[in-house]
């Protein structure tokens, strides 16, 4: 959690900053503030929410179990565009935590970082290079096929696994809020910073701690695996879909050139409809395949409602 403050505190800080010589309203959804002139040539928007639940129970008859429920969901942007340059830095962060007769487990947890640098070439195509960065705040644990004197059992945690791209290719932009962007050559590095993240599974499908397996493409005995050869695909699309309701949706493909049979893909959906100036609903899908972590479909999906702020410096055209 000191990790998600720290973020949102550098975050807003450099949105902050760019805004002291900003030249367009500020927008939180249809409500309009007024702010300083702009000669700084960078847009910037930053949407912030705050969902909480709670329940208890005390002599009732029907049944139930105490819980509280706090969920954190971050979305960033910054764009720089001045002549034929930009440079557009977007981040995505969600962490949760629900407690039920005191016990308390992980429901949400998510780094994405990317950052693109691209000159115009056309009106509609740029060059680019960008990085990529994924990850987690905190360990994560499986609660089930476990051995009869486990509660819970270690899978992941911050860096097991990060991921990094870079990638250098085109990119298709007809707007501000519409990208898509082919990269024939993106190296990609799997992090594995916990070794004890590492396990097989046993009889019954029971997780057994073993420091020889593979994690997350990791070899045994190693920390990194670099993929050299790779093609990556991403699609972003971020923006008002109406005066109340926003939406901020990626596509990312992965594909390794020596492992073509095993393509990888990731889809972040996050939709968010003001209800009042600072309440809101949002939904959050999170879709992965990767047979370096799953051979499914692995699928996080989130729905809250709760505080939100919106702030968006971006000019209409």
């Amino acid at each position: 959690m000191k990790q998600l403050i720290y973020l949102i505190f550098c975050l807003v800080s450099f949105v902050s900053a760019q805004a002291q010589d900003s030249t367009t309203v500020t927008t939180n959804f249809k409500d309009t503030l007024a702010v300083k002139p702009d000669t700084s040539y960078w847009q910037r928007s930053f949407s912030g929410g705050v969902n909480f639940n709670q329940a208890s129970f005390s002599n009732w008859t029907g049944g139930g179990v105490n819980s509280v429920a706090l969920g954190v969901l971050v979305a960033a942007r910054a764009l720089y565009e001045k002549d034929k340059v930009s440079w557009d830095n977007t981040a995505d962060l969600q962490l949760g935590f629900v407690t039920q007769a005191g016990i308390t487990r992980k429901a949400a947890d998510q780094i994405f970082l990317n950052s693109v640098v691209g000159r115009k070439i056309s009106p509609k195509w740029d060059m680019f290079g960008s990085a990529t960065f994924s990850s987690f705040f905190t360990a994560g644990y499986r609660y089930t096929d476990l051995a009869a004197n486990q509660n819970r059992f270690k899978v992941s945690n911050f860096l097991a696994p990060g991921q990094l791209t870079a990638a250098w290719g085109v990119a298709y932009k007809p707007n501000d809020w519409f990208a898509v962007r082919i990269s024939p050559f993106a190296p990609r590095f799997t992090f594995l910073a916990d070794q004890g993240v590492r396990f097989t599974e046993g009889p019954n499908k029971v997780a057994v701690r073993d420091p020889n397996a593979v994690a997350y493409g990791v070899q045994p005995g190693k920390s990194i695996r670099t993929e050299w050869l790779a093609l990556q695909l991403q699609a972003a699309l971020t923006r008002n879909l109406s005066e109340n309701i926003s939406i901020n949706a990626k596509y990312l493909l992965f594909a390794n050139y020596q492992t073509l049979d095993a393509i990888d893909h990731r889809i972040d959906v996050l939709l968010t409809a003001k209800v009042s100036k600072y309440i809101s609903t949002t939904f959050g899908l999170i879709a992965l395949f990767d047979k370096d972590f799953s051979d499914n479909w692995q699928l996080q999906q989130t729905l809250g409602i709760g505080l939100i702020y919106n702030v968006s410096t971006f000019r209409k055209k």
